[in-house]
């Protein structure tokens, strides 16, 4: 992960401060603290790079302990968030006489030793910790695009079970527990995450993560799907395309490979985020067709 250049107002002259932002060139994103803008960055990529830039500018203004926290240590481990968060996230064992200002969201709790840690010089809730946090305060939804991307990074579900287990009778545990339960460490986007979820939650059988199909063009990965059936289920995201080399080029071996598939005798489901935000009924329809469920 690269972390963002980030400016704070005391360090600079007012006149420069401004310069800097009518030029385009810096962006604001708290009270005195600013980050080198980057144009071409998706909305996603630029929420990420705000919060970073959030938690820098705290650590070189903040004169009381903390540990980073729920989203704002989900952006540090470089976990997809479902909504980003505007605000930054902290956990601290008391509330400090003296605040940072608007913007920061404290978290009143005592972590051990072994739920923190340091990243990119930050004090940080583990990977595992993070999760947890995240699931009980996110919702099914966004809580199984973090945890899923947590597993994948290599976090230990059994940390995170003996952590809920900790947690028992805190707001959020059982839906924590839930989260954890369909998480799966194979979910490669939030948009396998939200598709597995979304087939599952319409009654149809849980479905594999990363399936290996032996094709005539060598092994090939299927997102999700189901073996007995061989039936695939593939996301297509909005930047799979054209991210290292021409559209088209894409476009044509996806296609190749859908052929291969296809000769090897898999059925092959795609989606869209439209299809998830706009049709999930039939998105399940079409997958139980896929499935020859009644």
């Amino acid at each position: 992960m690269v972390m963002p250049t980030v400016h704070l107002a005391r360090d600079h002259e007012p006149h420069d401060v401004q310069q800097h932002l009518r030029a385009g060139r810096w962006r604001r994103v708290r009270r005195g603290v600013y980050v080198t803008d980057e144009p071409a960055a998706t909305p996603g990529r630029r929420a990420t790079t705000d919060d970073l830039a959030r938690l820098e500018g705290l650590r070189r203004s903040s004169t009381s302990a903390y540990v980073v926290s729920h989203t704002s240590a989900a952006a540090l481990w470089g976990l997809p968030l479902l909504r980003p968060s505007p605000s930054t996230h902290v956990t601290q064992s008391w509330l400090p006489n003296r605040r940072n200002g608007a913007g920061i969201v404290r978290h009143v709790t005592r972590l051990s030793e072994a739920e923190t840690t340091l990243r990119h010089g930050h004090p940080v809730t583990t990977l595992e910790r993070t999760a947890v946090d995240c699931a009980m305060a996110l919702g099914l939804r966004g809580g199984l695009v973090v945890v899923d991307a947590a597993l994948h990074a290599g976090a230990d579900r059994a940390v995170m079970e003996a952590t809920l287990a900790g947690l028992a009778g805190r707001r959020g545990v059982r839906a924590a527990r839930t989260v954890l339960d369909l998480a799966d460490d194979g979910a490669e986007s939030p948009g396998e995450s939200l598709t597995r979820l979304c087939l599952v939650q319409g009654g149809l059988p849980r479905p594999e993560t990363q399936i290996a199909v032996d094709t005539h063009l060598g092994t090939v990965w299927g997102d999700l799907g189901w073996r007995r059936q061989r039936a695939l289920v593939e996301y297509d995201g909005r930047t799979k395309y054209g991210a290292g080399g021409s559209v088209g080029a894409d476009l044509l071996a996806e296609r190749r490979r859908e052929v291969a598939l296809l000769e090897a005798g898999w059925q092959v489901l795609r989606v869209t985020a439209a299809d998830l935000r706009e049709a999930p009924a039939t998105l399940v329809a079409r997958a139980r067709r896929l499935l020859g469920a009644p």
